[in-house]
């Protein structure tokens, strides 16, 4: 089976393997496990924040870094379709007690002068909006990327109305490969920046938040809260820490098959695809018949996708797809498309 559901179906590399073996672990919880230290260490360098904590999935970093930011009945924006608010099963009003207001966007980029007209101002009747999260690359708009000079307006804006900006970086370094950028670049604009390591940098689990040391410390009590102190955590630090070292500069080779598979398909009957706006490693792939229909028939052929609207189809390139699997794709999708025109 050709697995394009997503990037997090990677399987750990050998050198990762071999680090869970030699991983030398404490009690994370306790705060003595050396991996999970340098873990974090070497993650806050990076994004030049000061401090950061590991967590078992981007899910949680991102509600953990939501939690901490605010109070409840509070208010926080977000993008429309963003994965905080489509794909976290209503977590920020569950954990945080928030307001969630949600804003249209062009391909998953809000506009920062909207934002900011509908920024809430705390008073006997409103709450305020104390939170903006934005989401780079954007999962739902196909891994679109936001501009560098578009996030610096978002933290002026926030900086004008005293508000929190978080990122939720999953896939963050493929916004920074796709660009030619450090990673620094991108995580200067904001307060708090959550990343997975279990995407497209292939580590089998885990996220890591980044920010300010004072407010990472805090973190710690709503990782605990949610259930995230894990134990011996630094076998799965390991995997983290030779992502980070290794796997970030690859991501360009996901990048060139997911342009090389949207202009592919675009040339088939009955689905069309955008290859220009093909940024990262996610092809969205709009079909005439129910995307639904096209699951199904693609499962038969051996391609896993998944139909994420009634008539598109995502599909994620990553590490275990190879240019054979690229050629076996787009053969799949031409005989569904002739069986289906």
């Amino acid at each position: 089976m050709i697995d394009l559901r997503s990037d997090t179906v990677t399987r750990p590399t050998p050198a990762m393997k071999q680090a869970m073996v030699e991983a030398i672990v404490g009690d994370d919880v306790l705060g003595d496990d050396p991996t999970v230290l340098e873990l974090e260490a070497l993650s806050a360098k990076m994004l030049g924040m000061e401090a950061a904590l590991f967590v078992p999935s981007g899910t949680m970093g991102n509600q953990i870094a939501i939690a901490t930011h605010t109070r409840p009945g509070e208010a926080m924006i977000a993008e429309e379709e963003a994965h905080v608010v489509y794909y976290e099963v209503g977590a920020p009003a569950v954990f945080a007690g928030l307001i969630t207001q949600t804003m249209p966007s062009d391909r998953g980029i809000m506009d920062p002068d909207y934002v900011e007209k509908r920024i809430m101002k705390s008073n006997l009747h409103t709450p305020g909006t104390s939170l903006l999260c934005l989401e780079d690359t954007h999962n739902r708009a196909g891994g679109s990327i936001y501009p560098l000079e578009i996030l610096s307006r978002f933290r002026e804006v926030s900086d004008r109305h005293g508000l929190k900006l978080h990122l939720d970086g999953a896939r963050v370094f493929n916004a920074a490969v796709a660009q030619g950028i450090d990673i620094s670049e991108i995580s200067k604009h904001f307060h708090t920046v959550n990343f997975c390591l279990s995407k497209g940098l292939r580590a089998p689990i885990g996220s890591v938040l980044c920010g300010p040391a004072e407010f990472i410390e805090r973190a710690k009590f709503w990782r605990k809260r949610m259930g995230g102190g894990m134990r011996q955590s630094g076998i799965l630090a390991a995997c983290g820490l030779v992502a980070l070292r290794e796997n970030i500069a690859r991501l360009a080779e996901d990048h060139a098959r997911a342009k090389q598979l949207a202009i592919g398909l675009g040339e088939l009957k009955g689905i069309c695809t955008d290859p220009e706006r093909t940024e990262t490693n996610i092809v969205l792939v709009y079909t005439e018949a129910s995307a639904s229909v096209w699951q199904d028939k693609l499962a038969e052929k051996g391609v896993a996708c998944f139909a994420v609207a009634s008539n598109r189809l995502r599909l994620v390139t990553h590490g275990d797809f190879n240019d054979a699997q690229l050629a076996s794709t787009i053969e799949a999708f031409a005989a569904v498309s002739s069986e289906l025109s």
